[in-house]
């Protein structure tokens, strides 16, 4: 009896644990067979460990190629999704026009959109205007789709903001401009920097879309999907697992941040 109202009381916690741990086991399979030593072409089945994919991470043919590609594009798209997508954001908050309510509901369209329809409607759209497939119509494609996220974070941001503050500093003769980048601006950042980071996240690891608009570009989502039909080399895990530590190392720098400046609120 004990037991069931334990796991009664517990049971958020259960199963909020166990599906952290699903989510969790994947990257934890991924960088076990990081040091897997290679064994020909698959490198499904455990072998011994070993650093030498480690030891040399570009070993594979274009991997490192796809990998920079990858990144030069996720690091644009995020740029270029972050600038437009805030400035969207504060147009739909602070600004009262024509047509408010169906931009809103429109900028919900491609998250709730299959990404195959998307693609397939980026690539029409590139055909019919005569763009060459490649670099230019991977990025334009993932600021597409990024814009939304951005949108979305920014803007949860920007309604939770109290415009007394706002007022204050022009009660204080700060000019619009210093206004914003002095007040508004930093309150802003937490959810800018959520909608770039998002973003980011999304661009770098984008198949679907990509692959539709990329013509004979390779990105490392692709070159990822390539390897696997040929011999999945070790260099991948590598990658992947770089990756993931990469990823929570700027999460829990982010939350470190964040602890300080709370503390630094409260004394």
């Amino acid at each position: 009896m004990r037991l069931l109202r334990s796991l009664r009381r517990n049971l958020v916690v259960i199963a909020g644990l166990l599906t952290l741990a699903c989510l969790v086991l994947p990257n934890l399979v991924v960088t076990v067979f990081s040091f897997n030593r290679p064994n020909g072409r698959f490198n499904y089945a455990w072998q011994r460990f070993s650093l030498d994919a480690w030891k040399d991470p570009c070993g594979v043919a274009d991997l490192c190629g796809s990998l920079s590609l990858s990144l030069r594009i996720a690091a644009l798209a995020t740029l270029g999704a972050t600038v437009l997508g805030t400035m969207i954001a504060f147009a739909l908050v602070r600004y009262r026009f024509r047509a408010r309510g169906a931009v809103n509901s429109l900028i919900f369209l491609p998250m709730a959109m299959p990404e195959v329809v998307m693609a397939a409607s980026l690539l029409t759209l590139f055909l019919n205007m005569g763009a060459e497939l490649g670099f230019r119509t991977v990025l334009i494609a993932h600021i597409m789709f990024c814009l939304s996220f951005v949108v979305t974070a920014v803007k949860a941001r920007v309604l939770s903001m109290d415009p007394r503050l706002e007022e204050a500093a022009r009660d204080l003769y700060a000019g619009p401009a210093q206004t914003f980048l002095r007040v508004t601006l930093p309150i802003a950042a937490p959810g800018i920097a959520a909608g770039a980071l998002l973003a980011f996240a999304l661009s770098f690891d984008d198949f679907i879309i990509t692959n539709f608009n990329a013509g004979s570009t390779v990105t490392f989502p692709m070159f990822v999907w390539g390897s696997a039909q040929r011999g999945t080399p070790v260099q991948i895990n590598v990658i992947g697992t770089a990756m993931f530590v990469i990823a929570v190392a700027v999460v829990l720098v982010g939350q470190l941040v964040a602890g300080r400046r709370r503390n630094n609120t409260r004394k």
